[in-house]
């Protein structure tokens, strides 16, 4: 076997470690099962720690401008202390338990361009830390993931691109510091009244929160709206659902609140980066709609707030079919 890593904090002839994954494949909620492989270099090492941890990109916004960087999100130790003798060969195993909120960036074996997500190994010593590179992990869509998707698909929708943006969204019960946004095409049947639709899965044992964010840029004399929908959606409802005829309530539902926005003018106040919504405005309605087989459909959260204009267009979903502005997932 050939170790990729040597590791420098014990200079030339020092051990060297490689983490080898059983299956690089795993969903939000799974787990991802492998083994920590270390050989003894050319004299007695001593070990303090050895962590594992996932890795993913990450568009940060800062002083008005927006940069992406990598960034640990989840960590465990495969091992405490240890002394590792001369050419000694040992394998650490481990299962490190996948985060609910773990972002998808795999669909229909396709990887969502723009995103990245990797395993990284951190051997720790007296003074110095070791950090290997990253071993690619894929994180496919759980069974409402995908019957979402494929609802959007459905109705014609065409993906623009995938992202992660750090912060949290107003009123949800978020862990990770960051959320995905995938980012559509209106349908032709929606683009008289939404331009693009951002799609965000706040992902938690029981189900699936949904947040639909519906862009409809202003014209000559109109300012921009954005309207914020939020929908509660169990795992156990992933083959129960009509989910084209269950999104586009959703849809029609968010939308129709452009109405109560100009009625109320409101327009596209300044707010917080990273944050959905502003309290107060609306009242959140628990009810049931056709084909919703019992799910909540929760009420607006409010205006959305200090989003980033002209979002990058790189990040277009890639090996999707179709043209620069994006595909299907055919």
């Amino acid at each position: 076997m050939v170790f990729k890593k040597m590791l420098s904090a014990f200079g030339v002839g020092g051990p060297s470690v490689d983490t080898v994954l059983t299956n690089p494949n795993t969903r939000p909620g799974l787990t991802l099962e492998g083994q920590v492989n270390l050989v003894g270099g050319d004299a007695p090492a001593s070990i303090e720690q050895i962590s594992i941890g996932l890795v993913t990109r990450v568009e940060v916004e800062s002083g008005g401008s927006e940069y992406a960087g990598l960034m640990e999100f989840h960590r465990m130790p495969v091992s405490g202390r240890l002394e590792l003798a001369p050419k000694q060969q040992l394998a650490i195993p481990f299962q490190l338990p996948v985060p609910w909120e773990t972002p998808v960036t795999d669909v229909y074996g396709q990887r969502l361009h723009g995103m990245t997500m990797g395993l990284r190994t951190e051997v720790a010593v007296a003074r110095a830390v070791d950090k290997s590179d990253l071993d690619h992990v894929a994180v496919h869509p759980l069974p409402v993931h995908e019957r979402i998707l494929e609802a959007f698909q459905a109705l014609g929708f065409r993906f623009k691109h995938a992202d992660l943006e750090r912060g949290h969204i107003y009123g949800v019960q978020q862990t990770l510091p960051f959320y995905q946004e995938i980012e559509f095409f209106a349908a032709p049947q929606y683009a008289q009244t939404v331009n693009e639709v951002e799609l965000t899965f706040v992902t938690s044992q029981q189900g699936v929160e949904v947040i639909l964010e519906c862009d409809k840029r202003g014209g000559f004399f109109t300012g921009g709206q954005d309207v914020i929908g939020r929908y509660a959606v169990p795992h156990t409802d992933a083959g129960r659902t009509d989910w084209a005829q269950l999104v586009d309530g959703w849809l029609r539902e968010t939308t129709s609140r452009y109405g109560n926005l100009r009625a109320q003018g409101f327009g596209m106040p300044p707010g917080q980066p990273g944050h959905y919504g502003h309290p107060g405005q609306y009242g959140h309605q628990g009810h049931r709609g056709p084909g919703m087989g019992g799910m909540l459909a929760a009420g607006a959260l409010g205006v959305v707030g200090g989003m980033v204009a002209g979002e990058l267009i790189e990040d277009a979903f890639e090996g999707f079919g179709g043209d620069e502005d994006g595909g299907d997932f055919e």
